[in-house]
């Protein structure tokens, strides 16, 4: 069954492959980092400017990085192109009935794709992420053993396609650009993934490009090999949490 319970008593052979038994044990001592540490100071000055945005924020959601290995080995992550008719930013609000982010996220991957909760045991949760909305997304990482099983079954009104794409994808140069934007004053960027397959052709970006950088920076334990001469709108939302910690 899907392991919801602090990652620390996940059972981990239940994951039967080696990589990802020791993925699983790697995860459970990650701890999201110090927001203020690695706040520039451009953005650290004014901070409270949105302090009051950021106490008036209730709403939360989560969003499942699932991952699995490929045949060869490799680590991927399951995708889905959204409905034009749905908000723009990645996974579901919580909801009365779900325990914690875990809950809500594997709630989302049933409805959405037909992800049953048995087949993913979560590992880790990932530092929140702002939307420009102010949504609070929290990043859940669920590792898949048997991929084999998973039937998928998209809801049409939510989901228009799925596919899988190489994590360590987030890392590279290769099919990776990037835009200028501008948020209260501050500019940043914003990343763009292209992605072809037999599936057909995919972008990935905005804040669901941000959490899988961040998702495969903290798995690799490497940095990304691009570079921007602005900050990532992660660094936006690292300074807003520490304020979000203050305030709570």
């Amino acid at each position: 069954m899907a392991c919801i319970v602090p990652p620390s008593l996940c059972q981990t052979e239940d994951l039967g492959s080696e990589n990802l038994q020791r993925l699983a044990k790697q995860l459970q001592f990650y701890k999201p980092p110090k927001p203020i540490d690695e706040v520039e100071e451009n953005i650290e000055h004014g901070i409270n400017d949105v302090s009051s945005s950021v106490k008036m924020r209730e709403r939360r959601a989560a969003v499942l990085i699932c991952l699995f290995e490929d045949p060869e080995g490799e680590l991927r992550v399951i995708l889905t192109r959204r409905s034009m008719n749905l908000a723009s930013h990645p996974g579901g609000k919580m909801e009365e009935g779900d325990e914690d982010e875990s809950a809500t996220a594997l709630r989302e991957a049933m409805e959405e794709i037909g992800l049953d909760s048995s087949l993913v045991q979560v590992v880790a949760q990932l530092e929140f992420f702002l939307s420009q909305h102010l949504l609070t997304v929290v990043p859940v990482i669920g590792l898949v053993s048997r991929i084999e099983d998973f039937k998928p079954l998209l809801n049409a009104d939510e989901v228009d396609a799925i596919f899988d794409v190489p994590l360590e994808m987030f890392l590279k140069k290769e099919n990776h650009r990037f835009e200028e934007r501008e948020w209260r004053g501050w500019k940043y960027v914003v990343h763009h993934f292209d992605f072809e397959s037999e599936q057909g052709e995919f972008l990935i970006w905005g804040l669901t490009a941000s959490i899988l950088i961040r998702a495969a920076s903290v798995i690799y334990q490497q940095s990304p090999f691009f570079q921007a001469h602005l900050p990532d709108f992660q660094t936006l939302q690292r300074a807003l949490h520490s304020v979000d910690s203050n305030v709570a």
